[in-house]
């Protein structure tokens, strides 16, 4: 072998070294950059779609849920049998709702919300309103502290539920706040009997109602249409929930405590079946 031939295949070496570096260099910064892009939702170059949003992970978790539930009650089985497919069926003949994967099912368009119930700590003993209400209990060992959250389920067309939930941390105490509102869910009529509007379309109550819970007393009137929801702000999460666009309202007492106040408009709309004409 010549000398010629040796320093042709000692640069064909070099050559292929530096190659394979740049290689290597190449798919390193690639398989970073694929790493970052699985974490945030997938690599639209690979195939994987578009990043999932967090309320399509929320829907499509819950959704996964309803598929696994397994019913311990005898209305749950027959609602996963597809033997009863109207809520309203169950409410009228009077059954306790046990499972709230039956009001899942029966609903599928519920929206909840959260009521603010309770009050951060400001300056000066002022401070924003919030949905958790933090109590504490005194032990020998240290404070126990407890957060409280209340929330409302409803479809827009009639059927509302409201629940009070308490857990040692927040996001147990919203879920149980959820579950129970659901599994208080009833059915409220809707009307017009304003003097005022003479339309047949149910966006009003067709009598006037009052409830009482402690010193707060709530008193909802018809309205006619355009009026819109003349009462407290957080009543309004309770009156949209139920379907309801224009109604008066008389509110004595504290009504400040927002805890109240929700018990006493829910008391008020579950007089509205219980009136006889």
């Amino acid at each position: 072998m010549t000398d010629a031939e040796k320093q042709l295949k000692e640069m064909e070496k070099v050559v292929e070294e530096k190659e394979k570096k740049e290689d290597a260099k190449v798919s390193k910064e690639f398989d970073a950059k694929a790493k970052v892009e699985e974490k945030r939702g997938g690599y639209k170059g690979r195939g994987n779609g578009p990043r999932e949003s967090f309320e399509d992970r929320i829907a499509r978790e819950h959704k996964e849920k309803l598929e696994k539930w397994i019913p311990k009650t005898e209305l749950g089985r027959a609602v996963r049998a597809g033997k009863v497919t109207d809520i309203d069926v169950v409410l009228s003949e009077g059954k306790k709702i046990m499972e709230p994967e039956i009001v899942d099912l029966l609903l599928p368009n519920l929206k909840s919300d959260t009521l603010f119930i309770g009050q951060a700590k400001g300056k000066f003993g002022g401070g924003k309103r919030r949905p958790f209400r933090q109590t504490q209990k005194k032990t020998k060992e240290a404070s126990v502290l407890t957060f409280g959250v209340m929330a409302v389920v409803g479809d827009g067309k009639g059927h509302v539920g409201l629940g009070y939930g308490k857990a040692a941390e927040t996001l147990p105490a919203k879920e149980k706040a959820f579950r129970k509102a659901k599994l208080n869910i009833t059915k409220i009529k809707l009307g017009c009997a304003s003097f005022d509007c003479s339309c047949e379309e149910e966006h009003s109550i067709p009598v006037a109602v009052e409830g009482k819970v402690s010193s707060v007393c709530v008193k909802l009137m018809p309205a006619p249409q355009g009026t819109g929801l003349v009462v407290n702000d957080e009543l309004k999460k309770i009156l949209r929930a139920v379907g309801i666009k224009d109604i008066y309202s008389k509110t004595e007492g504290k009504v400040r405590t927002t805890f109240n106040a929700a018990k006493a408009c829910m008391a008020a709309l579950e007089k509205i079946g219980e009136v006889r004409v």
